[in-house]
């Protein structure tokens, strides 16, 4: 799998807003994935609104997406590639105010610095929390600061790479008495997978239907 070059070109702005549900009509549809968790969670029953921030950095015409790698002593998911997000709070407005509150609160990136594009499909994860991502541009300069009580790291990754089905593995494992198949990424050190994976191929796929 190639780190440079060989993907092909990511795409610009306006067509990447296009491939997203519009920030005035969040999408309340059942989770993309929802189908691969029939025997893991009940169902009809009651999902964990939370949302995590796709946030794009960098040059607008090669921008790279900005990862988290979660402290080794945290509860839930110690030690794994994410994107900042979390819950979504009684006093947070929408899911997008969630997204931008943790993303504050994790890498220390200022609300103001975020230009908030679109939504891409619920996620539900085994965890019972129903994912919204929120995909947005952040302005050059922006700060981007771990916070170490959540964050041990944060890295970039070029779209295009992300964008590219040659990067993306199809990974099959035993979960719960069958097997059962995830996403995942290679970026130099890092492994990118499950839920996270599972979102830009989401975004890869939204943005094929798109001109």
């Amino acid at each position: 799998m190639s780190e440079t070059g060989g993907e092909p070109p990511a795409p610009d702005l306006s067509r990447l807003a296009r491939a997203l549900h519009p920030l005035h009509r969040p999408p309340t549809v059942a989770a993309w994935n929802c189908h691969e968790l029939d025997d893991l969670l009940p169902p009809g029953g009651e999902r964990v609104a939370a949302a995590v921030l796709v946030a794009l950095t960098g040059a607008e015409h090669d921008p790279r997406v900005l990862f988290t790698r979660r402290t080794e002593t945290l509860r839930r998911h110690a030690g794994e590639v994410s994107f900042p997000g979390g819950r979504v709070d009684v006093a947070d407005a929408c899911n997008v105010s969630a997204a931008l509150r943790e993303a504050e609160e994790e890498v220390g990136l200022s609300p103001v610095a975020v230009q908030p594009l679109g939504f891409l499909d619920p996620y539900d994860t085994i965890s019972a929390f129903r994912v919204l991502p929120v995909v947005a541009r952040v302005a050059a300069g922006a700060l981007i600061r771990a916070q170490p009580a959540e964050v041990s790291e944060t890295f970039e990754v070029p779209l295009r790479f992300l964008l590219d089905p040659a990067n993306c593995e199809r990974v099959e494992g035993e979960y719960r008495g069958r097997v059962r198949h995830y996403f995942q990424f290679r970026y130099a050190r890092h492994r990118i997978w499950g839920a996270t994976a599972a979102m830009l191929v989401n975004l890869r796929q939204r943005l094929a239907g798109v001109d």
